[in-house]
């Protein structure tokens, strides 16, 4: 077999690249989900811990330090790159899609299904003040949750919280408690760091509201874009 059908001099062969893209350790639990969902890619994770948090950031500071990012993992070979970062997806993959010349698969507050789950008419989307800000979160609001109440709890500094590992449990718990006792039986999180205390939320909220996050549905798109790459 030649080197050029996948096979370097060494004889392992060659996977094609995934990348995944957030502003921290949030996309890590994203990262490793599409691993394990796709064993024959791999995947290569990039952070901009220089400066995470993105959720307190203006959209043009983050595409400053998006951008370049985006483009070195096309230079690295990616077929396609999963920005796994509500915020950054929110507030501008229209403008990084023409920017960026391979397809990116982006991650947002899951709006429709949590309002098409509900029975008390009340959910919940923890997100960064950035993403609940943005027109496209607006849009899935007026889109798919008319007739539906919108709690959006401040969870500004969540993200902080799991990026520098300083949980504190009260503050996150005050905050489930009160949309549980406003009627909330749907919680989305709304950024990728907050899976690092998904399960902490279901705790919490347990027999009184469920808990979504995004990973697998970005899975199944991303496997619906690879496939039409193939």
């Amino acid at each position: 077999m030649k080197y050029g059908e996948g096979i370097v001099p060494t004889g392992k062969p060659i996977k094609p690249k995934i990348g995944v893209f957030d502003s921290g350790v949030g996309g890590i639990s994203v990262a490793r989900a599409i691993k394990v969902a796709l064993p024959d890619y791999d995947v290569l994770y990039v952070a901009d811990k220089d400066h995470v948090p993105y959720g307190t950031k203006t959209p043009r500071e983050i595409h400053g330090y998006v951008l370049p990012i985006l483009q070195d993992l096309v230079n690295r070979g990616c077929k396609a790159i999963v920005i796994a970062c509500n915020t950054v997806t929110t507030t501008m993959i229209g403008t990084l899609r023409q920017e960026i010349s391979v397809p990116l698969v982006g991650i947002e507050p899951m709006v429709k299904p949590a309002a098409a789950l509900t029975k008390s008419g009340v959910i919940a989307v923890c997100a960064t003040p950035t993403t609940l800000a943005s027109k496209r979160y607006t849009l899935l609001k007026s889109t798919y949750a008319k007739g539906v109440k919108v709690l959006e709890p401040d969870c500004s500094d969540w993200a902080h919280m799991v990026e520098t590992n300083t949980i504190d449990r009260q503050h996150i718990q005050e905050r489930i408690e009160a949309v549980c006792r406003r009627g909330a039986d749907v919680i989305v999180l709304g950024c990728t760091h907050y899976h690092w205390i998904e399960d902490l939320i279901k705790h919490i909220a347990r027999g009184r509201a469920r808990v979504m996050q995004p990973e697998q549905p970005v899975i199944e798109q991303l496997k619906r874009v690879l496939k039409q790459l193939a």
